[in-house]
């Protein structure tokens, strides 16, 4: 079959994917450019004549036809071939639903990621609230395609469609630089789907065998210039009287010591224990290692509960409330951990979850969070069975003892 034109760009880019799984799914001979040199090859007076914004890919065609977006060049790729309805939907509704999970990923989730990831690689310059900005719309953005994707196997429909291959090739980079191993397991719906797309032989001939995030890319330091002393010229000196009481400057008040910081030693560092849970399948290794390290002089366990249950709705938004008393609890970061999960069903839902904190009572580092009074805490006495499989249950997402079947949940670590 002759080739229908050429993808000119790097072939490893996402946005490169795009077209190349289109083609390896429809049996399309496409043309791609393995020597392609980002940085060079895109700024030359050739190319910019052709494709004046410099960006990649583009595509060539025959009767100088040519393309440069990546999606746009994807769903060309697929009208070329017969078979193309089965990506690009079969019925105006199937159509329809594709071109709102690609527009949901070029506009809303793509610009996002790169907001947050972007800084660190290098790519943009790092203005620490634009980047926590964008995390925050991120997260979100992942947050709805987790609750999405609770029933589905693909976007739209039983079959991979336009949709998977855009919104995948989107995912790819946040799961490389970004969600640890934490982060899949709390958007677990997500993940299990980027896994069965990558899977599939028409995204791992072209992706490769994927490697997941260990560790969040972090920004490099930026650099600290130093100031040059200019030498003042003396002055005569004058003949003063001396004040009796020379004016001092208000040195800045100490910044206040949480009260945490004053208690003995503990034998558990909460951090440790944060690694472990997040490195490792919860049960039985993170709870072995918790119960086997557990400081109880250092530490207590509380049962939480939202006292207003009876006005949750939907699920993902009692899921989103759960996130926004998270972002709230910032100060105890250092201090606590913790489940909180969504239970139940669509208006019959609740808020149930278990933290760890330091110390003997909830901290004012919790307390201080502006809805702490909407969530009801209990100590509870990890050492009771019932009260111990309820502990793991809750952390691990899954049991018997959970109250009711687990829809989502967010973890505070």
């Amino acid at each position: 079959m002759a080739s229908i034109g050429t993808l000119i760009g790097p072939v490893v880019s996402l946005r490169n994917y795009k077209a190349r799984i289109v083609a390896n799914l429809l049996g399309v001979n496409l043309a791609v450019t393995p020597d392609f040199e980002m940085g060079k090859d895109n700024k030359a007076s050739e190319f910019l004549a052709k494709f004046p914004l410099g960006k990649v890919p583009v595509f060539e065609g025959a009767n100088d036809f040519s393309l440069t977006d990546s999606s746009a060049i994807a769903y060309y790729v697929a009208m070329k071939s017969s078979d193309g309805a089965e990506l690009l939907g079969r019925t105006d509704e199937e159509r329809a639903e594709i071109m709102q999970f690609s527009f949901f990923a070029e506009a809303d989730y793509s610009p996002a990621q790169a907001g947050a990831i972007y800084p660190a690689l290098g790519y943009m310059q790092f203005v620490k609230p634009a980047v926590q900005a964008a995390e925050e719309q991120l997260m979100r953005f992942i947050g709805v395609l987790n609750t999405v994707l609770l029933d589905r196997t693909f976007l739209v429909g039983e079959r991979v469609t336009m949709a998977d291959i855009i919104v995948t090739c989107g995912l790819t980079m946040a799961f490389t630089h970004y969600l640890t191993a934490a982060d899949r397991k709390q958007f677990r719906n997500v993940t299990r789907y980027f896994k069965t797309m990558i899977a599939q032989p028409a995204f791992k001939s072209v992706i490769g065998e994927f490697v997941f995030c260990e560790k969040r890319t972090a920004p490099a330091a930026p650099a600290k210039k130093e100031k040059k002393k200019v030498e003042q010229p003396k002055k005569a000196e004058k003949k003063v009287e001396k004040k009796v009481e020379e004016e001092k400057e208000e040195e800045p008040a100490p910044k206040p010591k949480s009260l945490l910081e004053s208690l003995p030693p503990t034998s558990m560092p909460l951090d440790s224990w944060k690694r472990f849970y997040s490195n490792n399948e919860t049960k039985p290794d993170a709870m072995n290692w918790l119960w086997e390290n557990f400081d109880a002089e250092g530490y207590s366990f509380w049962k939480v509960d939202y006292k207003y249950n009876d006005e949750l709705a939907k699920c993902f938004m009692t899921n989103n409330l759960i996130g926004g008393f998270f972002n709230r609890l910032e100060r105890a970061r250092k201090y606590a951990f913790g489940c909180l999960l969504t239970l139940g069903e669509d208006d019959n839902n609740q808020i149930w979850g278990y933290f760890i904190v330091r110390g003997k009572v909830v901290p004012e580092e919790v307390t201080d969070a502006a809805d702490y009074e909407s969530f009801q805490w209990t100590a509870a006495d990890h050492t009771d069975e019932k009260t111990k499989a309820e502990i793991e249950d809750c952390f691990a997402w899954e049991g018997p003892s959970l109250p009711r079947p687990c829809y989502d949940g967010k973890v505070f670590k």
